[in-house]
């Protein structure tokens, strides 16, 4: 262990500290500076961000906040949000295991992402009633009485004297990443409004006298968050007053954005933990850095892990396996699980088998008695795909990781201008990844990327601003056949999507229009996995699903 730590410093003293925008796996960190030798006088924050289940990662965490005590810091452990789904260890348990790892760890301070709302507003409140740390976020209000959800604010001050403010916000694209039927009880600040929220946040610290203003917010930089200006990077053009954003959302590793902005990150799933070193006698930003939290597949133990936090994790892990490991089904072939290129951005063979199965799902037990069989297509979100399916054994914890929400089939009836119209919307930046991308089973179409989309109306949804707009034309997208038949524009057709898309999430505002709808009950994995033991005889072959099946052309 000596020989490889000592060849990991050897590395990162060639490296510099600034890796704006590096690619994941990337060495982030200036490793020499961790290992100094003297922190006394010293303030450390550690941060993480969409840990997504990596629960294990909390050891290491632990372990630093152990590390840096011994060497005379003041410790703060803050996350930036998307920590209650990702794994089955953390999604079967609602979130609530989550909660268990960051009290377990010692976390003093974090804010909300997208997925903490995944099981809906008040199981989230319930999990953060069991919080030992304080939860912030201050663009939130419940409807009902018009009040914050959450504090916005909280000033951790030293034994020094050192006064830190932490403020929270959340991704206003939650309202449509998320089942709108389980957040219709509260209100995201929106457009402007988000700015508004950030500025009286901070004007609220200092009003407090807070020596250093930083942010905790799961914004992100992705590219189709720039249209409504929801980026960490247009939130310091808008507000003054911020010394540092610690950020989330994108999976983005950064210690700067691209023009240098003080933004820093993570990625994903405990890749790296982001450390913050201010200097207590000048109250400033002194040094700022990631450390790797893996070296191959297994912790990176520079000092040790906290076993007693490594213990939750592996009792977590280990009643989670004992009820999800059992093998159903085996694969010859790797169904496609990544983001972009991938199930975000184009068809692909996992999307294929995932609405084929729910399509299967309903059709088999019969109900839709609107339209002929014939004229029955699926739809799914590929945002809604978080991993991929490899070659070998296939059990339900890999299913449940592949589909780790707990949506439902759901049959929505609209005519096919209405599903020209889901199909458009939902490809409006690509062939920049997009979650609502759609992965189709039953539509034949094609998809015009040289073409510009023509920005309509700002979707509503139940009288709450969505992030997505409406297409004012349908000149992109184009669907040549439905089940092999001849598409028609005026008639109708059943669309078997999840509970999700049915509700008008992500960019499927029209499905949540719908005046006729119902909810099969069915769990999205069990449907898939029901499919491939009875359908398919247990094997996923390369004769059905090596390849993508050719369902969408596109021009580019």
């Amino acid at each position: 262990m000596k020989r490889i730590i000592a060849l990991i410093l050897a590395l990162c003293m060639a490296l510099s500290l600034s890796f704006a925008f590096a690619e994941d796996g990337g060495v982030a960190a200036d490793i020499r500076t961790a290992t100094a030798s003297d922190y006394t006088g010293k303030t450390v924050i550690l941060h993480s961000n969409d840990v997504h289940g990596q629960i294990d990662g909390y050891a290491w965490i632990a372990g630093l906040r152990t590390y840096f005590e011994g060497l005379g810091a003041k410790v703060i452990l803050a996350d930036a949000g998307d920590f209650s789904q990702g794994t089955v260890y953390v999604s079967s348990s609602k979130g609530a295991a989550a909660i268990d790892m960051m009290n377990a760890a010692k976390y003093d301070v974090i804010t909300l992402g997208n997925h903490e709302f995944d099981f809906g507003y008040p199981q989230l409140m319930d999990n953060l009633s069991k919080a030992e740390f304080t939860a912030l976020c201050a663009n939130i209000t419940l409807d009902e009485t018009g009040e914050s959800i959450l504090p916005g604010t909280k000033v951790i001050e030293t034994e020094s004297g050192l006064k830190i403010g932490f403020f929270g916000l959340d991704t206003p694209e939650t309202v449509t990443k998320v089942n709108p039927g389980l957040i219709n009880m509260i209100t995201f600040s929106t457009f402007d409004k988000l700015y508004e929220a950030g500025q009286s946040a901070v004007d609220a610290l200092k009003s407090e006298n807070a020596d250093l203003v930083i942010g905790l917010v799961h914004l992100g930089v992705d590219e189709e968050s720039r249209a409504n200006g929801y980026r960490s990077i247009d939130l310091l053009g808008k507000v003054s007053g911020i010394d540092l954003l610690i950020d989330g959302h994108s999976h983005t590793v950064m210690t700067a954005g691209p023009d240098g902005e003080p933004i820093q990150s993570t990625g994903t799933k405990f890749a790296y933990v982001g450390v913050v070193v201010i200097d207590d006698e000048s109250k400033t930003i002194e040094n700022r850095f990631l450390l790797p939290t893996y070296l191959g597949n297994k912790l990176y133990a520079m000092n040790g892990v906290d076993g007693d936090v490594l213990a939750v994790a592996e009792k977590i892990t280990a009643e989670v396996d004992a009820e999800y490991s059992a093998v159903f089904a085996t694969s010859e072939v790797v169904l496609n699980g990544e983001k972009a290129p991938g199930n975000r951005t184009e068809e692909t063979n996992l999307g294929d088998l995932i609405t084929d199965a729910m399509v299967w799902s309903v059709v088999k037990e019969g109900g839709i008695e609107q339209v002929e069989p014939n004229a029955v297509v699926g739809i799914t979100n590929g945002g809604g795909i978080r991993a991929a399916i490899n070659v070998g054994d296939v059990s339900k914890k890999d299913i449940n990781t592949v589909l780790p929400f707990g949506n439902t089939v759901a049959v929505i009836y609209v005519t096919g201008s209405e599903l020209l119209e889901a199909l458009e919307a939902s490809t409006f930046c690509t062939p920049e990844s997009i979650g609502g991308y759609p992965q189709t089973s039953g539509i034949t179409w094609t998809l015009d990327t040289t073409k510009a989309y023509d920005q309509g109306e700002v979707y509503v949804l139940d009288g709450k601003e969505s992030s997505y707009y409406a297409p004012a034309s349908i000149n992109r997208v184009t669907i040549t056949a439905i089940n092999g038949e001849a598409f028609d524009e005026n008639a109708t057709y059943a669309v078997v999507t999840n509970n999700f898309c049915a509700a008008g999430g992500d960019t499927y505002n029209v499905f949540g229009r719908s005046t006729s709808s119902f909810d099969t009950g069915i769990p999205m994995d069990e449907a898939v996995m029901a499919y491939v033991e009875d359908v398919l005889a247990g094997k996923i072959s390369a004769d059905t699903y090596a390849e993508p099946q050719g369902r969408e052309t596109q021009i580019k």
